[in-house]
């Protein structure tokens, strides 16, 4: 089993403030922003987080960079986005088996701008008290998943989101 360890949100809060888009440097490729890639086309990236509270915790966003869901998306391109996260959500249930699919839009104009989805399996058997928002605090620690580990968990949700493309 993997467990949580202590993470030093102190020195995560600094680095975000003052690095450039993570998530532009993804799409760019850049080797200091890298991250697992679950599925890339031309308007959307998914990959792993670097800092997940539970296995399969994933990403959702359009390469474009927006930062505002309201104003800086036409409905159509948050559907097609929302599309993403549905298809993910349903690969990631068949992956772990989930109870349930945690999603939510988190970020800030100080850090973190680019939209992005948090796409999160609660596995089953979970306790209520650890459930929702005490799942996903990385103040109460973040699982150290060895690299090939996290490459072999992004192929096997690729390979579910796949089929659940086809199965549509």
């Amino acid at each position: 089993m993997i467990e949580h360890q202590p993470f030093d949100l102190k020195a995560y809060v600094h680095d975000i403030g003052t690095r450039a888009c993570f998530i532009c440097g993804l799409v760019r490729n850049d080797p200091a922003f890298f991250h697992h890639r679950i599925l890339e086309d031309d308007y959307t990236i998914i990959f792993l987080s670097k800092y997940p509270t539970l296995p399969g915790y994933s990403l959702v966003c359009p390469k474009e960079h927006r930062e505002d869901l309201a104003r800086d998306m036409s409905t159509d391109e948050y559907l097609r986005l929302q599309e993403k996260v549905h298809i993910l959500s349903r690969a990631l249930k068949s992956v772990f088996d989930a109870e349930r699919i945690y999603v939510l839009s988190l970020g800030s104009q100080q850090a973190n701008s680019h939209l992005h989805f948090h796409v999160v399996p609660l596995p089953s058997g979970v306790p209520l008290e650890e459930q929702q928002y005490h799942a996903l605090m990385a103040e109460y620690g973040v699982l150290q998943i060895a690299d090939d580990q996290m490459a072999q968990l992004a192929q096997r949700i690729a390979e579910a989101y796949r089929s659940e493309l086809i199965a549509r």
